[in-house]
């Protein structure tokens, strides 16, 4: 089953990295299934996880990072919900595609700098708002990727920031989702029947991460993004 490969794939890369898992569900599930089925799906799976990494990293969580944070997504995830439910759904496959690849090339040349500029406010909170949209597109933090790379000093301080601020914008979306109809009784049916896929999956990613260097988690998940972006984006186009 496709779904069950999807799932304990992206909860690999979750592990790992603490993102990433929704890019890989929703490339895999993309290519017979529809956006707004993907999307509600992923989130009722991948809910638990933000709990349960954001706790096991709790010592390096910033509070205000988080909060204000989570205001940009949140503000940006109404007009991400809208175009989820009425655009059209090749044309987001596409753009889905696109801000995959932009998200791994950004952190790929972030990782070859020897000196990290620092961002300036307008532009942390452009990411932060278009992280917020494409939360609500594709449940995607590929922009919010980007921000807390450049806010954060390791992968420790990295996995529990961001699985804050999905824990805070999963909850946002499972409630706005529920009221605009996209999350429904089937969806959550099945998202209980790939649950013990997601924990097996989770539980292997990060068994993986404390035998790997914090360079090769970085890389690989670099990759798998871009790649997984491509080849989305050529599957569409034909």
């Amino acid at each position: 089953m496709i779904a069950v490969f999807a799932v304990v794939c992206a909860f690999m890369v979750k592990g790992m990295s603490g993102f990433a898992n929704t890019l890989v569900f929703t490339t895999i599930m993309s290519f017979n299934t529809n956006n707004i089925n993907i999307t509600p799906l992923e989130l009722l799976i991948g809910y638990p996880s933000n709990i349960y990494i954001a706790w096991k990293e709790r010592k390096g969580i910033s509070p205000k990072l988080c909060l204000s944070l989570s205001i940009l997504v949140i503000l940006g995830i109404i007009p991400g919900i809208l175009f989820l439910r009425n655009g059209d759904t090749g044309f987001i496959k596409i753009l889905f595609g696109v801000a995959v690849i932009f998200t791994g090339m950004e952190m790929l040349l972030r990782e070859r700098q020897k000196e990290k500029k620092k961002s300036s406010k307008l532009e942390l909170f452009l990411i932060g708002f278009l992280s917020g949209v494409l939360c609500g597109l594709f449940g995607v933090g590929a922009f919010l990727v980007a921000y807390i790379s450049r806010t954060t000093k390791n992968l420790e301080q990295f996995r529990g920031n961001i699985c804050i601020v999905f824990f805070v914008e999963n909850t946002v979306r499972i409630i706005l989702y529920a009221l605009t109809g996209i999350l429904n009784f089937s969806v959550l049916k099945q998202a209980v029947f790939l649950m013990p896929f997601m924990i097996i999956g989770l539980a292997v990613g990060m068994f993986l991460s404390t035998k790997s260097s914090e360079k090769f988690v970085k890389n690989t998940v670099i990759l798998l993004l871009i790649l997984s972006g491509i080849s989305l984006i050529i599957t569409n186009l034909k």
